[in-house]
């Protein structure tokens, strides 16, 4: 008798002859104790709600919902029966439970009829809206919601009977909006339909989740630019050795042939047709981060300036340019021909997005403190210093950019305009990801675009360099040169060209082989032509070898790669030079007689 059904709060079990056996919840409490009377000698107010109960009862126990009652259970209990009369109260223990439950809820609790008017509210659904109790009974569902129209959801619920959640936006009384999820179910009050909602603020769930999918989506952007730049790499790396082997022939059959032999011309427009292949490696190149670059100290605002005229006639007419340029810059460590390239491509994109109508083109430097929060919503954030970085930054009246494909105009060869676009703006991205810089794009469609190129700024000489400047001034290399480089393409028009030059050549095609021809050649090698990347052995193990063995030989890096790059690497280990790929008879010479210190050899 301990525990009661929902609804009720008086219990009795009487015998069979009709005698009270217990008496629970207070029953009769205010009329005496009624333990052990028969149901004849309670109060006439009692008797009579009881016997008329007890007449509408099924002898099994069936429950019942009556006009006057809202329930009545009749139980049998062996020879006994259980009486579980109803209260003349409805605020009994376990409503007032609910109640309070219901008002201490941490989410909004509703209770709407089929046509959406509120006919309750719980005190934090008032909260989260703004509106007081009284405001609310007096509103409707659509009220608040936005927009202001009946959703898939409460036809569901209202029509169908069939419970449902869905997000919406719901609109408080100051007029903000707010996510919201929203869950209704279908109930019936004393036969009539209504209802159930519960709502929960997810704005905070919803930023939380928009960041992670963002996160996520540059990660996976990142991802994708690592592998193309590991591909474009790879490409560009094979293909140079190839070009190593055209122009270098090109070049010796030049040199054989009498000016008027009629097959000068076809050399000629081979040579021509390999320099311009070569520039296309070094866009790939430029894409990967890997390209060559000049590492010097640069002013922005100098760059810029040089330029104008040049840009001004690479725009079409309908485009004006205007300057705002910042005076006394820090200064960048930066490649001067690979800068003129950004601010090329980004004003090309820009014109482009004109398209045929006037508009503005604006070219801005600037330096600025950027935060860690700031690099984290550019383009290349690979764990980039905060600190001042120098800009220069591009901006354009023309069509704008789509936030769904913002993210893909730096992808090699796309375009939304017409095909043959080239590697522009992809290349853009590998120069700055080769100067450790970064890339912020704003974009409005109709409106226009705005890139912004930033690099690090310097204060002082940079370590490197210096260093590597008094490296390329030390002492003379002359006599054989032992080349070593897995292609026999490489090898071989080096030797040509070296033997042209008056060298004397030994030759190897990996590490292993270039330490023992090394060792062979008993102390006469005096200079090393060394390929980076080979197999067994690769360079820069051979590089450690050949200088345990000899510490003062002169060694020259062959490589299609990031010319300050392979110096960085090298620092303070006694490297003499780079020779990017492709090289020509007129390079090699010039970086020889510079090694060896010799006016010609």
């Amino acid at each position: 008798m301990s525990t009661l059904p929902l609804g009720v709060s008086v219990v009795l079990r009487r015998s069979p002859e009709g005698t009270i056996i217990e008496c629970a919840c207070g029953f009769g409490e205010e009329d005496g104790a009624f333990h052990e009377q028969p149901v004849s000698a309670l109060p006439q107010k009692w008797r009579a709600i009881i016997e008329a109960e007890l007449d509408a009862v099924l002898d099994d126990g069936h429950c019942f919902s009556s006009a006057t009652q809202p329930a009545l259970v009749i139980a049998p209990l062996g020879h006994e029966r259980a009486l579980i009369a109803t209260a003349l109260s409805f605020e009994t223990t376990e409503q007032g439970f609910r109640r309070a439950a219901t008002e201490q809820s941490g989410e909004g609790i509703t209770l709407a009829d089929p046509s959406g008017r509120y006919v309750f509210v719980n005190p934090c659904f008032c909260d989260m809206m703004g509106f007081s109790r009284e405001e609310l009974l007096a509103m409707t569902i659509f009220d608040v919601l936005q927009p202001a129209e009946p959703t898939p959801l409460f036809s569901k619920v209202r029509d169908e009977r069939r419970p449902g959640v869905r997000s919406a936006m719901l609109r408080r009384k100051d007029g903000s909006l707010f996510d919201a999820e929203i869950a209704g179910f279908p109930a019936d009050v004393s036969g009539r339909p209504y209802i159930i909602g519960f709502a929960r603020d997810i704005t905070h769930r919803r930023a939380q989740e928009e960041d992670r999918l963002a996160l996520e989506a540059k990660i996976q952007n990142a991802q994708k630019l690592e592998s193309l730049a590991v591909l474009a790499g790879g490409i560009a790396h094979d293909f140079n050795n190839l070009l190593v082997g055209i122009l270098g022939n090109a070049e010796l059959c030049l040199t054989e042939l009498v000016p008027e032999a009629p097959a000068r011309q076809y050399v000629s427009d081979i040579e021509r047709e390999a320099i311009r292949a070569a520039k296309l490696v070094q866009q790939m190149l430029a894409y990967s981060g890997k390209g060559r670059f000049n590492i010097e100290r640069l002013d922005l605002t100098s760059v810029v300036t040089e330029m104008t005229h040049l840009l001004e006639v690479s725009v079409a007419r309908n485009s004006i340019i205007k300057y705002d340029l910042t005076e006394n810059l820090p200064k960048v460590m930066a490649d001067a021909a690979q800068v003129r390239q950004v601010l090329i491509n980004l004003v090309t994109n820009a014109s482009e997005a004109i398209a045929g109508r006037s508009g503005i083109i604006t070219i801005r430097t600037g330096a600025m403190e950027c935060d860690q929060n700031y690099i984290k919503e550019t383009y290349l954030d690979d764990d980039l210093s905060a600190g001042v970085y120098c800009y220069i930054e591009v901006s354009d009246t023309g069509c704008g950019i789509a936030p769904d494909i913002v993210t893909k105009i730096f992808d090699p060869f796309f375009t939304t305009k017409f095909t043959g676009r080239g590697l522009g703006l992809a290349a853009t991205l590998g120069i700055i990801r080769g100067h450790r810089g970064a890339l912020k794009v704003y974009s409005e469609v109709r409106k226009g675009s705005t890139i912004k190129a930033l690099f690090p700024a310097v204060s002082g000489d940079s370590d490197a360099q210096v260093r590597a400047k008094a490296a390329a001034t030390s002492s003379p290399c002359s006599g054989t040169v032992l080349v070593v480089d897995d292609d026999e393409t490489v090898r071989t028009i080096a030797r040509r060209l070296l033997e042209r030059l008056g060298f004397q050549v030994l030759i190897a095609n990996d590490g292993h082989e270039a330490i023992k021809a090394f060792e062979d050649a008993g102390g006469e090698v005096t200079c090393v032509l060394l390929d980076l990347t080979m197999p067994n052995m690769d360079g820069e193990a051979c590089y450690r070898e050949l200088k345990r063995i000899k510490k003062d030989i002169k060694v020259i890096l062959m490589s299609g790669y990031n010319r300050q790059e392979m110096i960085t690497r090298f620092v303070g280990k006694g490297l003499v030079g780079v020779l990017q790929k492709p090289f020509r008879m007129k390079q090699l010479a010039e970086l020889l007689t510079k090694v060896s210190g010799a006016d010609n050899k």
